[in-house]
């Protein structure tokens, strides 16, 4: 099973002053629409080339729009390249909006 947090916990923990990278694996479009406070975009088919972005030293949260795409750049990220760092937001972005952060457009 491949770890995730929910966008509640992922809230509490940034209220606790937790720092973490945000990555959005969407597209430019999506990501240019609505976006996590802070985060930092990197489209999934770019991921392989960019993987040099993602943190090493804090848990790093992969985000897309309900959490499918962001699974997937997680599983790349831990079998291709070893980090066990990472944490899949459940949901994804729609999740954020609809829990945390209703300012955040829904799509």
């Amino acid at each position: 099973m491949l770890p995730d947090l929910t966008p509640s916990d992922l809230h509490a923990r940034q209220q606790r002053g937790e720092t973490f990278q945000l990555i959005d694996v969407r597209e430019p479009m999506e990501y240019d629409y609505c976006r996590i406070e802070g985060s930092h975009l990197i489209p999934l088919g770019e991921l392989p080339r960019r993987t040099e972005e993602i943190a090493t030293d804090r848990p790093v949260v992969l985000i897309c729009h309900h959490g499918v795409r962001s699974m997937q750049a997680l599983a790349f990220l831990q079998h291709r390249h070893g980090l066990t760092n990472l944490l899949n937001l459940k949901g994804g972005i729609d999740a954020w909006s609809r829990d945390v952060d209703p300012e955040v457009a829904v799509y």
